[in-house]
């Protein structure tokens, strides 16, 4: 249906013209900064009159913009317009969901450097790093529109002689995405529309660090034609809304990267029957990596070496991808 899935490519930066577009991109999102972003409940945009402050990591006094905080009572409202939404997103065929996975990534891709603009200001990305994040969420994109696919129709099931079992695979319902501060983009999109493409409804709950680029891809959502409520956003305080979004009885699933401490605190309140629950929750947590790098006799040791300092302390080893670990052979050790 799809062409065949290809990794979106790096930006050159040794391009004087990519340096030129990247150049106006951070021009144009630096005449946007300090500006107001409200929630997103089932397409509408909600102000709550609190804000939480999003100011740059690298120059501490610049304000990137404002986010609306939420409080427990639009948690309710966001179940609510998900809820709502499952019931029309679900009956799409995985094609046509599909289809509007890569109609959002069309527009990834033509905000591209904007989008990289953004997270350099908000997470303090060098321009790489920005572009790499984006690059990434477009990859997320593209792969499942494609992987849904494969996932239709009936599954033939346990064949024995004189029966015929089949399996349909269902969407759950509603699920929380909870995406961390070091790739605010990438995971955020990744861990939000995997579950949407085969049908499911999200709420996205991103870092109180980063809520501006959140805000700013919803509007490319928008764009794409999701349906309302079949991505909200919601952002605020963990303590408000962390805890309210994973014990909430209509919470399907959780999609969390982060610290381990919280990821652990996840899994407990998960398993905790609510009261009018009849499912068990599933959660999908990351909470980090012991990457390794192994070298051995034959290996070019200064490319290597180049390697492991660009693995280990690329955007200062804040990433679960960062080399912890390097392994050699004695001769070069």
């Amino acid at each position: 249906m799809f062409e065949e899935y290809r990794n979106e490519p790096f930006s050159n930066f040794g391009d004087a013209a990519v340096r030129q577009e990247f150049e106006a991109a951070l021009s144009a999102v630096e005449a946007r900064l300090g500006g107001e972003w409200p929630l997103v409940i089932g397409g509408e945009k909600v102000t709550t009159g609190d804000w939480i402050d999003s100011f740059d990591p690298g120059k501490s006094d610049r304000l990137v913009g404002r986010a609306a905080a939420a409080s427990a009572a639009h948690v309710d409202k966001a179940f609510d317009a998900a809820d709502k939404a499952f019931k029309v997103w679900s009956r799409f065929s995985m094609e046509d969901r599909s289809r509007a996975l890569m109609r959002l990534s069309a527009l990834l891709k033509a905000n591209r450097h904007e989008l990289s603009a953004w997270l350099v200001f908000e997470s303090g990305k060098n321009w790489a790093e920005a572009d790499g994040d984006v690059a990434e969420a477009i990859d997320f994109v593209e792969f499942y529109a494609r992987q849904a696919l494969e996932l239709d129709g009936p599954l033939w099931t346990a064949g024995l002689p004189g029966e015929e079992n089949t399996t349909f695979r269902v969407p759950l319902g509603t699920g929380v995405a909870i995406p961390p501060w070091n790739f605010p983009l990438a995971i955020m999109v990744g861990t939000a529309i995997g579950p949407v493409v085969v049908g499911n409804t999200v709420i996205i709950k991103p870092s109180p660090n980063t809520p501006i680029i959140a805000a700013r891809f919803m509007e490319l959502v928008e764009q794409a034609g999701f349906p309302a409520g079949v991505l909200n956003l919601l952002t605020g305080s963990d303590a408000v809304l962390g805890d309210a979004l994973v014990d909430n009885v209509r919470t399907k699933f959780i999609n969390f990267t982060g610290s381990v401490n919280t990821g652990l605190r996840i899994h407990e309140r998960a398993a905790q029957l609510q009261p009018g629950q009849n499912f068990i929750k599933r959660v999908y947590a990351e909470m980090g990596g012991k990457d390794a790098m192994i070298v051995d006799e034959t290996a070019d040791l200064d490319l290597a070496a180049d390697a492991v300092v660009a693995s280990a302390f690329g955007f200062n080893g804040q990433k679960c991808s960062a080399l912890s670990r390097l392994i050699t052979v004695p001769q070069i050790h």
